[in-house]
């Protein structure tokens, strides 16, 4: 019998990265020409602290009518970012994509990010996982998920955390947990 199919096994190396401060346009032509719906959004020393896609561009800058000449990925980007661990399952990593609703999945190991995994990969390797994806949709899961954490600013302290959780609605680190 076959051991289960992790994350690293399916996933894209070398992911489309942008800067906070580079405008849609600019991040809009770099996905044309790598041929992908998604950029992570790093700081830094490729810091990643969120996800710019197409359907963030449709709906925050194109349905609102703003210039994409001037508006920055910061302003639209999806934070806090959501990812996963390259030895997790895909079941784990379609799990995680459906309770946070997302089609692309960052990969990261020890805090650095290593690669993508978007449902199309995952479709691609198992296709018996979309009959599963649509059953985890009617199904509403108590449990915590593992081996995927959230990255972004703390809505308690402001701080840039790896580490957020989310506490009666609001994604908070370590440290304001504990208070």
């Amino acid at each position: 019998m076959k051991a289960e199919i992790i994350v690293k096994e399916a996933m894209k190396v070398n992911p489309l990265t942008c800067d906070p401060n580079m405008t849609i346009r600019e991040v809009a032509q770099r996905m044309r020409e790598r041929k992908v719906g998604s950029s992570i959004v790093v700081r830094g020393c490729n810091q990643p602290i969120g996800i710019i896609t197409e359907s963030d561009i449709l709906k925050k800058v194109v349905a609102e009518g703003k210039d994409a000449n001037k508006v920055l990925v910061k302003e639209v980007m999806s934070t806090p970012l959501v990812s996963i661990d390259p030895y997790a399952s895909l079941e784990d990593a379609m799990k995680v994509m459906n309770k946070h609703n997302i089609r692309r999945l960052p990969v990261m190991e020890k805090g650095r990010l290593v690669g993508i995994i978007t449902e199309k990969d995952i479709f691609r390797i198992s296709p018996a996982l979309i009959e599963i994806r649509r059953e985890w949709s009617m199904i509403e899961s108590s449990k915590e998920e593992k081996d995927f954490f959230l990255s972004g600013k703390c809505e308690g302290c402001g701080k840039f955390s790896t580490d957020l959780m989310e506490v009666d609605g609001v994604f908070l680190c370590e440290s304001c947990r504990e208070k």
